[in-house]
């Protein structure tokens, strides 16, 4: 029976040897490649100021600003539906009252941005779309400042352009001149880091 008791603690001490070697040729296993580190996301603010003028005179100045990191893209969309009445006047009687059915049409302003990373010299693109748009009237405005009812005439603006702007700097984004009221529109875009 010892000889059967040595047999097996030479064969567990062979494995056990054996077991050891082959751990001691076997290569470490590399660690995974860890992915490189996001850059920071670097948060902006870009505001556009759209300015009216007649002649010298100021009409209005509307401010918008919106939020967006560097990199990325952001929308803003302000408006209303403004009620249109259609005139139907083929084969009605001259009894009835005049008028048809109501169609809206969206005023208001859209602005598009999108601003890039910054280039190597702390510069910025930034991409702006602006549409715009408003009513004529077609008489004097009531004291609320309401466009009368009737027919009113629609005009509209859009711009859409790239610039390059560091931190702080402001710009004029473009100047247009209205060819039935003679306003002059100026909009004028401004980019800051947020800290």
């Amino acid at each position: 029976m010892t000889k059967y008791l040595q047999t097996i603690a030479l064969v567990f001490a062979f494995a056990l040897a054996s077991s050891v070697i082959v751990r001691s040729q076997e290569k470490p296993v590399p660690a995974a490649p860890k992915p490189p580190a996001a850059a920071p996301a670097i948060p902006l603010k870009v505001q556009v100021l759209v300015s009216r003028f007649q002649g010298e005179k100021k009409l209005s100045s509307l401010p918008y600003s919106l939020s967006v990191n560097a990199g990325s893209r952001a929308t803003l969309r302000m408006g209303a539906k403004v009620p249109v009445m259609m005139m139907m006047t083929a084969n009605m009687p001259k009894d009835l009252p005049q008028g048809g059915p109501v169609q809206y049409q969206d005023v208001g302003t859209s602005i598009d941005c999108y601003v890039s990373t910054a280039q190597d010299d702390g510069r910025y693109r930034v991409e702006i779309t602006i549409d715009d748009s408003s009513v004529y009237g077609d008489g004097p405005n009531t004291a609320d400042n309401r466009p009368p009812p009737g027919n009113p005439s629609f005009r509209s603006f859009r711009a859409s352009d790239s610039m390059v702007l560091r931190d702080g700097q402001t710009s004029q984004f473009t100047t247009a001149t209205d060819k039935v009221s003679g306003e002059i529109v100026k909009v004028d875009v401004t980019l800051n880091v947020v800290r």
